[in-house]
């Protein structure tokens, strides 16, 4: 898969994120089908054009913090502006995710698919010929 398909989709799972709602990088990259590239996320939403539609500010990283930049450019406080004026509470720098995390009705993040899908550990009980079980 190239970047540029990766980034698509990527896009594409942002484009979702509701108003008033944040997504983790780790959760957008799940939700891509590009599971542990949560700074692949990162990569894709450094290089949007100033202008875009995409609302990138509601992609924060797994403490529930606006993630630092070394761009120089303030992004940081247009992010925190942008969560608040839609609803988003910040408690000393932090979004609860409990509270804000948006949870897609049928997703089925890549971890979720392996758990799953993951063999029972549950030891299996067989029947003896006299009729006990034996685990």
């Amino acid at each position: 898969m190239s970047a540029g398909d990766s980034y698509r989709r990527i896009y594409r799972v942002v484009a979702r994120i509701p108003r008033g709602r944040v997504a983790t990088y780790g959760q957008v990259a799940d939700l891509a089908g590009l599971p542990r590239q949560a700074r692949l996320v990162g990569y894709a939403l450094n290089v949007l054009a100033p202008q875009t539609d995409l609302p990138w500010h509601r992609v924060v990283n797994a403490k529930g913090q606006v993630s630092l930049r070394t761009s120089g450019l303030d992004h940081q406080d247009l992010q925190t502006q942008l969560l608040q004026h839609e609803g988003v509470k910040f408690v000393a720098g932090t979004i609860s995710l409990a509270r804000f995390r948006w949870r897609p009705r049928g997703a089925m993040t890549a971890a979720a698919v392996s758990e799953r899908r993951a063999p029972s550990r549950r030891p299996s009980r067989v029947a003896r010929a006299d009729g006990a079980r034996e685990c």
